[in-house]
Parts: C-alpha cells; structure tokens; sequence
C-alpha cells in the first residue's frame, strides 16, 4: 500500500471511526482501525463487534493494500502534525508515515485478522433527511433503560410503515415516542429494535450531514446499516418483542395545562436542586384560578425547600402529581416548541407532555407516590 492524504482528512476520518473501536475486548484487533484501497480512496473502518464504522477520504493511491493499527496510536499522532500532505506507505506489517518533516512507523496486524463487517445490500431500504432523523433520535434516545435486565429496553422500536418512520423508547418508568416522514413510502411494515448506543453515535455522525441518509434493513433483521455521505454505520439488532407501548398512552384526561415550555424547565431545574436530597421528586401542582397556573415545588428534610410559579392555561379541574426531577428536565431539554401540554388524570396515573404544533412527539411519565 502506498498512497497520500491530507492530515486534516486523516484527522477527521479517524475521528468518527474511532467512536467504534473497543476499549474492552479479549480481542486486540478490534482496538485497531483498518486501513484499506477501495475505489482509488482511503477507506477506515472500526468495530467493536456491535456497532462498526466506516469513513472513506479522497486520497492518491499509488499503490493498493490494507493493514490494521492501533486506532488510538494513529489517531494521537496523525492529530500532532501540521496540515498538509500525509504519505502513507505500508512495509511487511508496518505502516510508514511522513507529513513535512515527522515521520513514523507502527506495527500493526494482517488486514485478514480484522473481522468482517456485514454487508447489507439489496435488502429494504429506506430514505430520511438527516435533520429528521437527528431530531427522532434526540427525542427518544434518552428514555431506554441503562440495565441490561430487559435487553429489548435497552434499545429503540423502530417501525417502518408507509412514509412514516416511528421510534419508541421506553425503561419501565417513561416512554417516548417520535413519528418521522420518510422521503419515499416503505413497502409493508418492518419493525426492528435498534441498540440505544448505535443511534447515539448516529446521532454525532449527522450533524455535518446534509444529504438524505439511506437506512438498510438485512433479510435476517440482525444488522441495520445507515448510510450517509462518505460514512457508513452498520448496527446489531436486539432480538426480541419490544413491549406493546401504545397501550400505555391514556387515552383521555382530567387536566390539561399549556405552560411556556422554557419556564417549565427553569422551575423544572431549580426544584430538582432540591429535589437531589429528597428522591429526586418534584412536586406539580395545577390550578385554574387566577387564569391558570402550575407550582413547581421540591423539598428535603436535610437541605429545605422551594416552588415557583409559572402561568398556564388550564382545562379541566386541580390537579397534583410528583414526578422524577430527572425525567421531566430530559423531555423538557428536547422540545423545540414554545409551548407544552401536561395532562393529567389522577395523581397515581401517568402524565402526558405534547409539544404544542407538533402531533408527531408524545412522552408519558410515571409518577412518583408522595404525601400531600
């Protein structure tokens, strides 16, 4: 192999691979990155055996070849040097590198030895824009479970229907649940379950995206491959039947209040102040007096308390009901919109939040049992 880049192309490949590269592993060559020819390009790669990445630059390949190194040692050093050209050229099982007047050479392991990345090709496939995707993931990903108790809890509910996609997320204790447009309608209806962690480094991935992003599904419905430009995300799939979440969304209320959703997230974050020395709970309590308001309250024997008050426009009767802090500043801190609506039924049934202008978002949460 021989051939040159630029550093800040290396760099920044390096960079978005390297989220695949395994910290543990009983395997060493999974703490390499491959570095291989494919088109007249310099193609890296990294998997960690759940998820693996791919990054292609434009390079002058000279001469064609494929080696595994050290992904953190390549990237520390590759990182060091001064932008501009970078000559790669590959001896037995050593990579040679010079860039201006640095030079170095790494031992590394048969290209052979790095495991195959599945290639998922012909299979269902899919079309979304990145910023839809972006904003489902951001929606929903922060609601799987942490535990691996219930692996599929671990994971999103991917549902691929018409021209919608729909991902769900649920941990025992909330449920979030997003509809996003395709760009083409999907033939039949798929659903899979999609590892937490995989869409998180998606989510990194599509930030500098600004062309569709095509998601492919296997045949076996064991791997998702999504594929941008340039970069390539092939995922696992949790196996399993993900918990028949719409049975969990009230279908009615009692209450109803619309509050600034910026508010309620500043009285939201001063209360869980509080509320860290007393369970994390905090307390909401609507009123329709006085055009309609919501105390958000929070109290702990050791430390004290606190409320705050934030208008609202109420439907309905009182109502009261205590929340995990925690919860309510996660959903808060992902809507966009100006406004919410809270609605309640009874202080031991679950509360709904619904971005205002947009029907395509609803998240439950659970409620805490406190004494009034």
């Amino acid at each position: 192999m021989r051939l040159s880049c630029l550093q800040e192309n290396l760099s920044k490949c390096l960079g978005i691979v390297g989220r695949a590269v395994a910290t543990r592993s009983t395997l060493p060559v999974t703490n390499n990155v491959l570095l291989a020819t494919e088109d007249s390009r310099l193609k890296l790669s990294a998997t960690n055996l759940e998820i693996a990445i791919s990054c292609w630059l434009g390079s002058m390949v000279e001469q064609e070849g494929a080696i595994t190194v050290p992904a953190r040692l390549l990237s520390e050093f590759v990182n060091s040097l001064p932008s501009e050209k970078i000559e790669l050229a590959l001896a037995d099982h050593t990579l040679e590198l010079k860039c201006a007047r640095f030079e170095a050479r790494i031992s590394g392991i048969d290209a052979e030895d790095f495991p195959a990345i599945p290639k998922i090709s012909g299979d269902v496939s899919y079309q979304i824009k990145p910023e839809d995707l972006r904003l489902a993931i951001n929606q929903v990903v922060f609601a799987t479970a942490s535990e691996d108790t219930r692996p599929v809890l671990t994971g999103v509910s991917a549902e691929f229907e018409e021209d919608t996609l729909t991902l769900a997320a649920a941990d025992g204790f909330r449920l979030a649940v997003h509809k996003a447009p395709l760009m083409s309608a999907a033939k039949g209806k798929v659903e899979v379950i999609i590892p937490g962690r995989a869409l998180s480094e998606l989510n990194r991935l599509l930030a500098d995206q600004k062309e569709p992003v095509e998601i492919a599904v296997g045949q076996n419905k064991s791997q998702v491959l999504f594929r941008m430009r340039d970069v390539e995300l092939v995922s696992q799939l949790i196996q399993g039947t993900f918990p028949n979440y719409r049975q969990l969304i009230p279908a009615s209320y009692s209450t109803r209040a619309v509050i600034s959703t910026v508010d309620f997230l500043r009285a939201t974050k001063s209360a869980s102040i509080f509320a860290r020395d007393g369970s994390g709970i905090v307390r909401l309590q609507v009123s329709p007096d006085d055009g309609g308001r919501v105390s958000v309250s929070a109290r702990s024997e050791q430390v004290g308390d606190n409320t705050g008050e934030i208008d609202a426009k109420v439907e309905g009767d009182a109502a009261k009901i205590a929340f995990n802090g925690k919860y309510l500043t996660d959903v808060l801190g992902v809507i966009h919109e100006g406004e919410m609506a809270l609605e309640t039924t009874t202080p031991s049934s679950p509360g709904v939040i619904r971005p205002m202008g947009a029907d395509n978002y609803i998240h439950i949460i659970m409620p805490m049992f406190v004494q009034w």
